[in-house]
């Protein structure tokens, strides 16, 4: 003959494992979410991390391919000529062609 309090503690063990096992579970399911939606984003800038060096690898094979030919090269030196930086100015002289005696 079973006692009825040992069938209520057996009933309530097995409802307290089942419940600790389904706490586990989804303990670590939240977990596997948590970590793949962290991965996701990883993976998202470094996709848009690529597509920025592709673009600026694309500018630079541009920029190689003007400067490779005269054409673009001498505007480009004599654009880079009148650049100024900080607390700098550009100075043009004058060169007089005239006789140095003041006629």
């Amino acid at each position: 003959m079973k006692s009825p309090l040992l069938s209520i503690l057996a009933r309530l063990g097995i409802a307290a494992i089942g419940s600790t096992f389904a706490v586990l579970i989804g303990v670590q399911y939240a977990r596997i979410v948590e970590r793949n939606v962290a991965y996701m984003q990883q993976v998202q800038q470094v996709e848009s991390d690529v597509t920025a060096l592709e673009a600026k690898r694309d500018q630079q094979l541009r920029q190689i391919r003007r400067l490779s030919d005269p054409r673009g090269a001498i505007p480009e030196i004599h654009d880079r000529l009148h650049l100024v930086g900080d607390h700098e100015a550009i100075i043009y002289l004058k060169r007089h062609d005239g006789d140095a005696g003041g006629s």
